[in-house]
């Protein structure tokens, strides 16, 4: 599942944003005879907004469907169903093979990009912290290291790349950085899928299986998604707010630590109104006339109540996860548009082992805590995020707008672009 999720998230995001023609802006008009302005990167975040949209309509169909296969089928339908549809989706791919664009290989991308790092790393670091902190961020690192920097003869033999693909490098270093924060966002959206169907279980259901009550989360989605492209972000820039994907993944934060406070506020009232008091979800004490098998009786709270934690949790994932796929595209260059997206999607893994170091907080009588707990990371994530970022969203355009760099495996950039083999041989065509 590691191996077969890393390969496709990583590669999908890039491929489904690759068939998009523009890469910058431009004036068209239109059969009305008005002329407008086709911004790319506009363009780039209603795709990924669709393409969240279809992968919640998948979520919400199969998790649904899926359950109530195992309940009144079996666990062995309820997993040979997505087997069979799986299969089908190599063919899906080979039959379109010639109707994508596909964007070549480019040679070790990680490779020369951690060269170029390390490179300008070099000579800047001591054992006093201020200085090297002052030696890092004088606003020289990445300007030294241009190939255009070095003297004559005195450029590494490694550097068969031109200035402008430096410049690349260092948008996407710059996205990664923004990506280091999500680790405190993704703890906070894994609780869906474990704590608060535990919190459901222990809540009046009606007659529902407690774990179909976290698909309210694709539900809001599929409902929400079209809403933020078709009305709030058309609004806002027609109020002339510049709502960048800095300030829409810090808004992400701020709503999926609400969605904790959400349930931390349910959790409290659940231990208030259980017999059991601060052990509802726990063995029914012996002074309750317990015989050490039968569980605390559910609470009179209905699980509908947790509705409002798994809104705000979508509305999170439209402003930081759906961002986040949108933030990989556009600063990534691109020959590196995977690797970034597989670092963005690295943090993910590096939250659910983070998210180990809470374990203790995940049962009775500490749950209040442990969705305070996520609420007040969260919070704090989104504001570290911000003041780190302040910087970056101010020349959030400016990014986008960076001219393409050339990047050529084994071979110097200027003997590339003239297409020769050799210095001085115009014959042969690359």
């Amino acid at each position: 599942m590691g191996v077969g999720t890393g390969s496709f998230k990583s590669n999908i995001s890039p491929l489904i944003i690759e068939q998009l023609p523009l890469t910058k802006m431009t004036v068209t008009t239109l059969a009305s005879g008005e002329r407008v302005i086709v911004d790319p990167s506009v363009t780039a975040s209603r795709v990924y907004h669709y393409f969240y949209l279809f992968i919640n309509i998948g979520a919400l169909i199969g998790q649904i469907g899926m359950v109530y296969a195992e309940k009144y089928v079996g666990f062995w339908l309820a997993y040979m169903l997505p087997t069979a549809l799986f299969c089908t989706t190599p063919f899906v791919m080979w039959y379109g093979r010639d109707k994508y664009v596909r964007i070549p290989p480019q040679g070790s991308v990680l490779g020369k990009s951690m060269r170029l790092f390390l490179l300008g790393n070099k000579g800047r670091w001591s054992l006093n912290p201020i200085s090297t902190w002052k030696r890092l961020n004088d606003g020289t690192f990445w300007e030294n290291i241009k190939p255009s920097a070095f003297a004559p003869g005195q450029k590494p033999t490694w550097m068969t790349f031109d200035d402008s693909w430096v410049d690349e490098v260092r948008r996407g270093f710059l996205a990664c950085s923004v990506f280091c924060w999500y680790p405190l966002y993704w703890i906070t959206y894994n609780q869906l899928n474990n704590n608060l169907t535990s919190q459901a279980a222990v809540m009046k259901l009606n007659g529902l299986p407690n774990d179909v009550l976290s698909n309210l989360d694709p539900f809001a989605l599929i409902i929400l998604i079209p809403i933020c492209d078709m009305f709030l972000y058309p609004l806002l820039r027609k109020m002339k707010i510049n709502f960048s994907p800095i300030k829409k993944i810090t808004t992400g934060f701020i709503t999926g630590g609400m969605a904790m406070v959400w349930a931390a506020v349910i959790q409290h009232y659940i231990y208030k109104k259980s017999v059991c008091g601060n052990e509802a979800a726990g063995l029914l004490p012996a002074s309750l006339g317990g015989d050490g098998v039968t569980y605390c009786p559910t609470v009179d709270i209905n699980v509908w109540a947790q509705t409002g934690a798994y809104v705000l949790i979508a509305i999170s994932e439209i402003f930081a996860s759906i961002t986040s796929l949108e933030y990989a595209y556009s600063k990534a260059p691109k020959n590196m548009r995977s690797l970034v997206q597989a670092f963005a999607l690295f943090m993910s893994a590096f939250s659910a082992a983070i998210g180990e170091a809470f374990i203790s907080l995940s049962e009775d009588p500490l749950l209040v805590w442990n969705y305070g707990t996520m609420a007040v990371l969260a919070f704090i994530g989104g504001a570290l995020f911000w003041f780190t970022n302040k910087e970056v969203d101010a020349e959030d355009d400016r990014l986008d707008m960076l001219p393409e760099g050339h990047f050529v495996e084994g071979m110097d950039v200027e003997h590339a672009k003239s297409g020769s083999d050799t210095p001085g041989d115009d014959k042969e065509s690359k």
